[in-house]
């Protein structure tokens, strides 16, 4: 469900795809892709609370007896956690217990963790009561617009396209045929939002049979008869153009239902929410010859973070999903599908929590948080970037909350993963060149 304000940025998005696509503004792009790549986006909605995801152990446990102390009733003990060591072997994370699966990948080297990354203007510290030195994104702590900046990279608001909508829009010219390069299994989204329409399919267990476009059936009689509309010339150029578009989504969606008949996954995947967007996702990488696709972006979800209550037993409960969906997609990716390698998949949320606890045993809106990289391509069992000091109130604190300013840029996160997929991040990302020059990007998470 999308509020009003949510649906007016996705259809100026909308909008500007229309202008783009069909009065030639965007140039052609020819490129060459000799193996194929794909990255999923697993976006957790409402603000996970990072600061209980992963937790750095330090010497003799001094770094987390320090989180210990200030966490109040939100401190996990050493029971309800999973130590880990680094690939070094010197330095040991916890990770929360219902994180088993996931932490199974940091320790087999699959899977990479990417500390405190947030939206930024330029990279600020606390120098005063609620003072940074210098300016900070828009409407900081607001759910819409800290989605709005993590999945456009524009902390100001005023990109109507996503980056993974971006991407793919460069990407496409890899692709041995116009279907689109960027997919949702959770409905529209602001990150998928691009030059081209994304295809969103169903949040059912088979796309092949249960395609949400038009809200049609696709062998349903009134799907036709909603085709030869389309095809009446208006005498309107935009209402042509926005005709264009729909009729090019029906076409797309029969070619995806064609393309998945009789493709399987034999893969056992948990009948959750997320365990079916990504076995959706897996059966379409399966497919993907039959769609002649050399670069494939989907886009994921989980809801149900925003913890100002009860947020142990809520972690309790999405915890063991996500991480149980996503090892069980590695699996399928690895073992079934044999291109662990050519697959990356990546979370984002709104942003963390407070260090500190509400009185109802939560946490409120925060700003950097911790995130998770897992591919066989990923230099994992490794930790990229910096956590913040435990203090509140210090340098890393944007007030007294443990609201943590962001040691990295949502940009420099992107550019990471856009890199590796085969696009020059610097033209998906304006801002990247401006943020890397005053402090290096730390995710190379590729070899």
């Amino acid at each position: 469900m999308f509020s009003r304000r949510r649906f007016v940025k996705i259809g100026a998005a909308s909008i500007g795809s229309l202008a783009l696509r069909n009065f030639g503004l965007l140039p052609a792009l020819a490129q060459n892709a000799t193996k194929y790549k794909a990255l999923v986006c697993v976006f957790l909605f409402g603000g996970n609370d990072s600061n209980n995801t992963i937790i750095p152990a330090g010497t003799g446990d001094s770094i987390y007896n320090e989180y210990a102390a200030l966490r109040g009733s939100l401190a996990l003990p050493k029971s309800d956690l999973v130590e880990v060591a680094d690939i070094t072997g010197k330095n040991n994370y916890y990770f929360h217990n219902g994180l088993t699966d996931m932490a199974s990948l940091f320790s087999s080297g699959h899977l990479a963790v990417a500390a405190n990354v947030g939206p930024l203007v330029t990279f600020v510290k606390r120098t005063g009561v609620a003072m940074v030195n210098g300016p900070v994104p828009q409407h900081l702590f607001s759910h819409l617009d800290q989605q709005t900046e993590w999945q456009t990279s524009d902390p100001t608001e005023q990109t109507p396209f996503g980056w993974g909508g971006r991407t793919a829009a460069l990407a496409q010219g890899m692709n041995k045929t116009s279907f689109p390069t960027l997919l949702s299994a959770a409905g529209n989204d602001l990150f998928g939002a691009g030059v081209d329409p994304q295809i969103a399919i169903s949040s059912t267990a088979n796309p092949a049979t249960a395609l949400n476009l038009a809200g049609f059936n696709l062998e349903q009689p009134r799907t036709q008869a909603f085709e030869s509309l389309l095809t009446t010339d208006t005498g309107l150029k935009l209402a042509g153009a926005a005709n264009g578009i729909m009729l090019n989504s029906i076409a797309d969606a029969h070619a995806l239902s064609a393309a998945l008949s009789g493709v399987t996954i034999s893969t056992t995947f948990p009948n959750t929410s997320l365990g079916n967007q990504l076995k959706q996702v897996a059966t379409i990488i399966k497919a993907r010859e039959n769609l002649g696709m050399q670069r494939q972006i989907f886009f994921c979800s989980l809801g149900g973070f925003d913890t100002h209550t009860g947020e142990i037993e809520a972690h309790n409960n999405l915890y063991p999903q996500l991480s149980q969906a996503v090892s069980t997609f590695y699996t399928a990716i690895a073992s079934e599908l044999g291109i662990s390698d050519e697959v990356t998949l990546f979370t984002e949320s709104d942003f963390s929590r407070t260090f500190s606890q509400t009185t109802t045993d939560g946490s409120d809106h925060a700003w950097g948080s911790h995130h998770m990289v897992l591919g066989g391509a990923v230099k994992g069992q490794k930790v990229y970037g910096t956590f913040p000091t435990f203090e509140l109130g210090s340098g890393d604190d944007f007030d007294t909350r443990g609201r943590w300013i962001p040691s990295a840029a949502v940009d420099q996160y992107g550019a990471a993963l856009v890199n590796w997929f085969g696009v020059n991040a610097n033209q998906v990302f304006p801002n990247l060149a401006a943020l890397d020059k005053v402090k290096a990007n730390p995710f190379s998470f590729f070899g």
